[in-house]
């Protein structure tokens, strides 16, 4: 796929979370194999308005080239404006622009944005066209099952999709009714990926390597996003790669997830200044799931705003699990 490095045949994306994937866990996930990241949900409106916090969003790194920006909204014109404006700026290694139509989000959906869009294939179609006629960058959209279990019309959005413009879709499994519970419907990525002749990504319960293998060759997608799998883990991509390959893969240990969550932790505060410890905070605890006493360490945590005691809490817990302390 033109959109991806020419040797890449089989991509692995991180998908954009909102409030997760910052450029600091951005740069781990690539550094880890993730062969495409995106920028966080980024907010047409907020760019054509100015609003600088929503413009900071589209920092990215020279570490993830190429990668995709997303853009929300439901105005055709905005969206439109905006993806010609991020294609005709200067933005090294930017590949594409994914339209957000899955997002689960209350305050979004009540703005008839994200998943709102499932139920209005109408404008749906004018915001992929309009951007698609309006961007010298590939159009693509992320989008879910359905709205809810009486509306799963995801094969009838890819069709019209695709016949606006777009050049790459990403079905997530689970309708929006679902939000993130219950188990994610492959078969319905199995149905785009045979109803439309663009690329298809899928996503949805990866949680390791052989889920991944088990993506694919249920619904014969042509890559695959990972999201909720990464959270306090971007090792997942090197155990993706790993069983792509069909090659052995060595879980990290305790000492080198402690050890990336601190890495993670002064690369964001280099990025977003001295209060992103707070944003670090929820990282922290699913960096340490799992771990014997993690449950009291994520209180302290929790109860901390300084990179410095977050550094000395992160250093002693990993030598009291090495036994050194």
């Amino acid at each position: 796929m033109l959109f991806f490095a020419p040797q890449t045949e089989f991509p692995v994306l991180l998908a954009p979370m909102a409030g997760v994937t910052d450029l600091a866990f951005r740069e781990i996930c690539r550094a880890m194999g993730a062969d495409f990241s995106y920028t966080e949900m980024v907010s047409a409106k907020g760019l054509y308005y100015g609003s600088e916090r929503t413009a900071s969003l589209l920092a990215a790194s020279p570490l993830e080239r190429p990668y995709g920006v997303q853009l929300f909204g439901a105005e055709p014109e905005i969206v439109s404006e905006m993806a010609k404006r991020l294609a005709n700026e200067s933005h090294p290694g930017l590949a594409l622009i994914d339209l957000n139509m899955g997002c689960p989000a209350r305050k979004i959906i009540s703005n008839g944005e994200g998943s709102a869009l499932m139920r209005d294939l109408p404008r749906a179609a004018r915001i992929i066209e309009a951007a698609a006629k309006a961007s010298s960058l590939p159009i693509t959209v992320k989008f879910r099952k359905g709205f809810d279990a009486a509306h799963s019309n995801a094969v009838a959005f890819a069709r019209m999709a695709e016949e606006s413009g777009a050049a790459m879709l990403t079905v997530h499994g689970r309708t929006r009714e679902q939000m993130y519970s219950g188990k994610a419907d492959w078969d319905i990525i199995a149905a785009v990926k045979t109803a439309v002749s663009i690329p298809v990504i899928g996503n949805g319960d990866v949680f390791s390597g052989q889920d991944a293998l088990a993506l694919r060759a249920h619904t014969g997608c042509d890559g695959i996003m990972v999201a909720r799998g990464a959270e306090g883990n971007p090792f997942i991509f090197r155990e993706i790669q790993a069983a792509l390959a069909g090659k052995p893969y060595a879980p990290p240990t305790n000492a080198e997830r402690i050890d990336t969550a601190l890495a993670h932790a002064r690369r964001l505060v280099e990025c977003r200044g001295a209060r992103a410890v707070i944003e670090m905070r929820k990282h922290v605890a699913w960096y340490l799931s799992g771990m014997r006493g993690a449950s009291a360490l994520r209180a302290q945590v929790n109860a901390t705003g300084s990179l410095a005691e977050l550094e000395s809490m992160l250093t002693q817990y990993k030598h009291a699990l090495n036994g050194d302390a």
